[in-house]
């Protein structure tokens, strides 16, 4: 596992356009989305930092999902991580009980318009689609002993559904790196 952190895009970025099915084959559309905050989750089925925060993203969704839209995305190559495929995402998000929308990222072109680094790596998006919070949940890791309580996101998401800007000082997520197609990672990543 490549422990590696998020990119910090600058705040005021646009919401990258995409269209991308979800894991029962419905399509979703950037441009056709409601004018309310936006919360992309990049995420995958196998990584500990993922399977760390799982909890918390079942507990985020029951308290913000009326007033924000959560998707989640999942760019891993299925060459070289098949359990990140669908059959592993639908295990995943039924385990959980998520109902957000899972999206698949066959050829990670999404991954590359949101600079997506590892996973978990999360984008905020106010009600005019512009980011306004990228990074880590909150403070805990994997194997500290400290459960994930989504501080950081939370005080986001408070501040955004209040029409402020959250605190400009935010810390970059950490986690596994995607798994870029064989040969396809971006400059400066790893595969």
């Amino acid at each position: 596992m490549a422990l590696t952190p998020s990119t910090m895009l600058p705040l005021g970025t646009a919401l990258p356009p995409f269209q991308l099915a979800d894991l029962d084959g419905r399509v979703h559309d950037s441009t056709a989305l409601p004018p309310q905050p936006l919360l992309v989750l990049f995420l995958c089925a196998h990584c500990p930092f993922v399977k760390h925060i799982e909890p918390e993203l079942t507990r985020l969704e029951h308290d913000y999902n009326d007033r924000v839209v959560i998707l989640a995305i999942a760019s891993n190559s299925v060459r070289t991580h098949p359990g990140d495929g669908p059959e592993g995402l639908n295990d995943q998000r039924q385990r959980h009980g998520w109902r957000f929308p899972y999206l698949l990222d066959s050829d990670q072109n999404v991954a590359r318009a949101f600079h997506a680094a590892c996973t978990p790596d999360l984008y905020l998006y106010g009600a005019d689609h512009r980011l306004a919070y990228r990074g880590q949940l909150d403070a805990s890791r994997p194997g500290t002993g400290q459960a994930a309580d989504g501080s950081a996101l939370r005080e986001a998401l408070d501040a955004v559904l209040s029409g402020q800007a959250p605190d400009p000082d935010q810390r970059p997520a950490i986690g596994c790196n995607i798994k870029w197609h064989p040969g396809q990672a971006p400059p400066g990543t790893e595969g």
